[in-house]
């Protein structure tokens, strides 16, 4: 049994997560800024289907993406030379979720509900959640978002339009951190793509004593100019 929370943000230790299902920590609560960053800073994250409760999990080991360690593929070096994409940040967030969101033909579901997009979306006028999106044509053909919080970027979810869009923006935001002396991209559950993309497994205990002094440091919460990843690649 997990337990339900209800009132203050006060989650259990990361230790009492489930191993199956993975990580699967409790449920209830809210989704407003109080409990989010409450969450984040501990190594937790809301994930849940329509129609179901808000859950929240800390899976162990965890995936993360170190700024300098991306992998880039040669075509998509290739890509980056060639500036197919104009690269933006935060100029689009609410596109940049509702694409996130948006079923795939993979699953025909989505897990970003109506719920979740307002939630970031306050979170992006706080300054806490950004968007990194790739355009061509004027048009957005892909992006991700996620939280920054003090130097830990937790990364929620990317989408593409066209080839390479997605990474493109990742490799932006990698390279962008990287100069501003982030510490890690939280990339949350392991995928095979993400790891094919240099992210890697480390112990939860070792993410989570990272974030109790990677949070607590670097920049205050606010937008990002849009052209910060111009000059990049």
């Amino acid at each position: 049994m997990i337990p339900w929370l209800s009132g203050k943000p006060d989650f259990p230790p990361v230790e009492r997560a489930l191993a199956d299902p993975s990580g699967l920590l409790a449920a209830g609560g809210k989704l407003t800024p109080p409990w989010l960053l409450a969450a984040y800073e501990r190594g937790i994250f809301p994930w849940f289907n329509p129609g179901e409760p808000i859950l929240w999990w800390s899976p162990d080991p965890r995936l993360v993406l170190f700024p300098g360690e991306v992998h880039l593929s040669r075509s998509l070096r290739k890509t980056l030379r060639r500036h197919v994409f104009e690269v933006r940040f935060d100029t689009a967030f609410a596109r940049v979720v509702a694409g996130c969101a948006a079923p795939r033909e993979s699953s025909g579901g989505t897990w970003i509900t109506s719920e979740m997009q307002a939630a970031y979306l306050r979170m992006h006028e706080l300054g806490y959640a950004h968007s990194v999106e790739s355009w061509a044509d004027g048009r957005l053909m892909g992006g991700l978002y996620g939280i920054a919080l003090g130097r830990v970027f937790f990364g929620e979810s990317m989408f593409s339009r066209a080839t390479d869009a997605s990474k493109v923006a990742l490799a932006h935001l990698a390279a962008y951190l990287e100069r501003q002396d982030f510490a890690v991209i939280d990339c949350q559950m392991t995928t095979a793509h993400l790891l094919s993309l240099g992210a890697r497994e480390i112990p939860r205990r070792v993410f989570c004593a990272g974030l109790a002094k990677w949070t607590r440091e670097g920049p205050p919460p606010g937008r990002w100019a849009p052209d910060a990843g111009a000059g990049l690649f």
